[in-house]
């Protein structure tokens, strides 16, 4: 009995009563992320610090929806008459369906659930927005923003406005409750890499006709 008791713990025992430094690591940082992206929230409701800007954040989470980018650039592509603009329409729309379903796919798998102090008063939702990673309006606007820089002939004014609408709409969305900070930030890298995706399979009547063909 006596060996018995001075036999070593198993290996899993160890590792739960010794966690890794990765492990501590991504639980501080968790931690972190939960209490700054609540003290940020300051229009997560009408008796918030900033309850009154609350409807102005609403606007701002109108602006980087899914639906209005989606119905406005089919509709320019519709009534657009030049080859070229309906060339840089098509890949906007190509980016924007591929922006949604990359982003409903990483929201399944992760499956991270939105802050508690968030009122699900969202505009138009499906069921996989009940999740918060990544921000799809994030993801969205770095898209956007990367590609409108990039193929359409901007005064700076007009550029820099275009930089400062995608980091509103990132910092509404926490501001507003819906996500948390790292939700926004990774949202804003992967909307940024994925701009390179759209440019690495850009399409053209010469790699797509029989889409060409429609139009």
């Amino acid at each position: 009995s006596g060996s018995a008791a001075a036999a070593p713990l198993p290996e899993e025992d160890c590792m739960k009563l010794n966690p890794s430094f990765l492990g501590i690591a991504l639980s501080s940082l968790l931690a972190i992320d939960l209490w700054a992206s609540k003290r940020l929230g300051v229009c997560a409701g009408e008796g918030s610090a900033w309850g009154s800007a609350r409807p102005l954040m609403k606007v701002i989470e109108v602006s980087g929806h899914g639906i209005p980018w989606l119905l406005g650039t089919f509709y320019g592509l519709c009534q657009s008459d030049s080859s070229a603009a309906r060339e840089v329409l098509l890949n906007l729309l190509f980016a924007l369906l591929l922006d949604l379903v990359l982003v409903a796919v990483v929201k399944g798998l992760v499956k991270r659930r939105r802050p508690t102090h968030n009122k699900m008063d969202m505009f138009v939702t499906i069921s996989v927005d009940k999740y918060s990673f990544p921000s799809g309006h994030a993801t969205r606007a770095a898209l956007v923003c990367r590609f409108v820089l990039h193929h359409l002939v901007l005064a700076i004014p007009l550029r820099v406005l275009v930089v400062l609408w995608a980091l509103i709409v990132g910092v509404s969305r926490v501001m507003l409750g819906r996500h948390n900070v790292t939700d926004v930030l990774f949202g804003l890298l992967l909307g940024y890499a994925l701009y390179s995706v759209v440019e690495y399979c850009w399409l053209s009547p010469l790699s797509a006709p029989a889409l060409f063909a429609l139009w």
